[in-house]
């Protein structure tokens, strides 16, 4: 007997639609729905037509990416996640375009658009909104259906992994530039440390640029300013990397006199790096199913991905005090 999606969906307890949604690889579909269709289809035998599936794979939507002003296309974290970005999209045999930071002469028909960490998105949305395009966003918005790490949870876990070491004399070094990510990790980080120990644990903070030279720079001119901390949790991986430059240049040994934390996962950009890290494959599969998802009016949704630490060299137990 030839099994039907109909049949699946009757013992599956869902539409036709959502089965035919789980067989094409649609991302619209909640997980425990899909693993439901799974295993209803397993138990059945039921194998989908390669060939069909394919045709039906292919989309008929274009999504535009838009990326922020300022945006340094050149950092290993905007290459990592715009990797990412496009194997997603390649997955749902989705056509996309990159935008520009103005949109105003683009005339190409838009289904959605993804905007990556863009900045003034007041503005951009009223844009869309004008135009008639949904929208999703890798950041944070109330406004918008947006997916983004969990920042402030990874910043108390900087915070707690530090204090579990014994470090109480804390430096966190930061963009100057007042980004969603970026307060929210110094928040979790400070509200962590001070739930632990209120104004004797407060952390030195020092903003600058968020590359590895404005890691470097932060870190030498704090050391040269008589600032002695034995804990060091950077904003992202870039800054933590020109850290440890800046210590080496010192012969400050890491981790026997200071311990270093950064955060995105980028531990590749240095051996040994201790980071909190995200999960980047998870955000772009959550950014893309955002914005299909707004082409079909979905609801708004707000995703947070969790993190979590990748231990390294650069960790240690603080020094004794002598």
């Amino acid at each position: 007997m030839k099994i039907t999606i109909g049949e699946i969906a009757r013992q599956a307890g869902v539409s036709t639609g959502t089965v035919s949604r789980v067989i094409n690889g649609k991302p619209t579909v909640a997980a425990e729905t899909r693993e439901t269709v799974l295993a209803v289809m397993k138990k059945l035998g039921y194998e989908p037509d390669p060939v069909a599936r394919e045709l039906s794979r292919r989309s008929k939507h274009t999504l535009g990416i838009w990326v922020g002003a300022g945006e340094n296309r050149l950092s290993p974290y905007f290459n990592v996640i715009w990797r990412a970005l496009l194997r997603e999209m390649q997955m749902h045999a989705t056509q996309f375009i990159e935008l520009p930071v103005d949109i105003t002469p683009v005339r190409r028909r838009l289904d959605a658009v993804l905007m990556f960490h863009c900045t003034d998105i007041d503005q951009r949305l009223a844009t869309l909104w004008r135009r008639g395009v949904p929208g999703a966003l890798i950041g944070h918005h109330p406004g918008v259906s947006c997916v983004a790490p969990d920042d402030i949870g990874g910043g108390r876990l900087a915070a707690m992994r530090l204090l579990a070491l014994g470090h109480r004399d804390l430096l966190h070094l930061t963009v100057a530039d007042e980004h969603q990510w970026a307060v929210d990790r110094a928040a979790g980080f400070t509200a962590a440390l001070a739930e632990h120990g209120g104004q004797s644990l407060a952390p030195v903070i020092l903003r600058g640029g968020g590359s590895v030279l404005g890691g470097y720079r932060l870190m030498r001119d704090a050391w040269q300013q008589g600032h002695r901390p034995t804990g060091i949790f950077c904003a992202t991986d870039e800054m933590a990397v020109g850290a440890l430059g800046a210590l080496a240049d010192l012969s400050v040994a890491v981790p026997e006199q200071v311990s270093v934390l950064g955060f995105d996962g980028l531990v590749d950009l240095y051996p040994g790096l201790a980071s909190v890290a995200q999960d980047i494959p998870a955000i772009a599969h959550e950014a893309v199913a955002l914005a299909l998802g707004a082409i079909e009016r979905d609801a708004i949704r707000h995703v947070v991905v969790p993190v979590k630490i990748v231990e390294g060299s650069t960790l240690g137990p603080a020094p004794r005090k002598s």
